[in-house]
């Protein structure tokens, strides 16, 4: 099922063509992986696809429907339809776990009472629910960042180089997590420029000068 679609999109800034020309579809069951240099365009292609910024040309649908240009309106559609894990965390540091997975609900959703502990049990973090960041390694912060991400049930999933900050073990942890959550039906978007993520993908695009090439 094609979850979001980007039709010949562009976007340049003063002096710069950050991204040319894209078309790219993101599917449900399906990790894709983004991969390329520093400065090839990758960053600004998972705001696009995260509709954290619009085109200057081009279209974008998201659930089949275009995607607004009013930032208010596409800040609901991120709440509802997507989740983001980031390579520091982005984790809060004076609230406990459970305080920063549940953060997203309070900006909309209507989340069951329970997914937070739900999500914990699945992810091997139940036992530090109640600890604060400072507390926790770095996979589990890595897992609360990912718990965080799924506490409103995203459709689609973006990962901006999920295992830069772990060790090989935890990392291979994660990345399995992340293949799981795309064969229970989600669209995984990792964008990494670690070349042993591509043995998780279902599909691999590189970047190059802001094309897919």
């Amino acid at each position: 099922m094609i979850l979001e679609e980007l039709v010949s999109v562009s976007r340049h800034y003063p002096m710069v063509k950050a991204l040319s020309n894209v078309s790219l579809k993101i599917k449900s069951n399906e990790v894709l992986l983004v991969t390329g240099h520093s400065g090839s365009g990758k960053s600004t292609l998972l705001n696009m696809m995260g509709i954290l910024d619009i085109p200057t040309k081009g279209k974008m649908k998201l659930m089949g429907k275009p995607v607004p240009t009013s930032e208010s309106e596409r800040a609901k559609l991120r709440s509802e339809f997507m989740g983001f894990v980031f390579q520091d965390f982005g984790l809060i540091p004076s609230i406990t776990a459970h305080d920063n997975i549940v953060l997203p609900t309070l900006f909309g959703g209507n989340t069951p009472q329970g997914r937070a502990g739900e999500l914990a049990e699945m992810l091997g973090i139940t036992k530090r629910m109640h600890h604060y960041p400072r507390q926790l390694s770095g996979g589990e912060k890595q897992r609360v960042a990912i718990a965080r991400s799924l506490i409103n049930d995203p459709k689609i999933l973006f990962a901006d180089e999920p295992t830069g900050n772990l060790d090989s073990k935890t990392g291979k942890s994660v990345m399995n997590l992340l293949r799981d959550l795309a064969d229970q039906g989600k669209a995984v978007v990792i964008v990494s420029h670690n070349p042993e993520h591509k043995e998780y993908a279902d599909r691999v695009i590189k970047m190059k000068d802001g094309e897919i090439i």
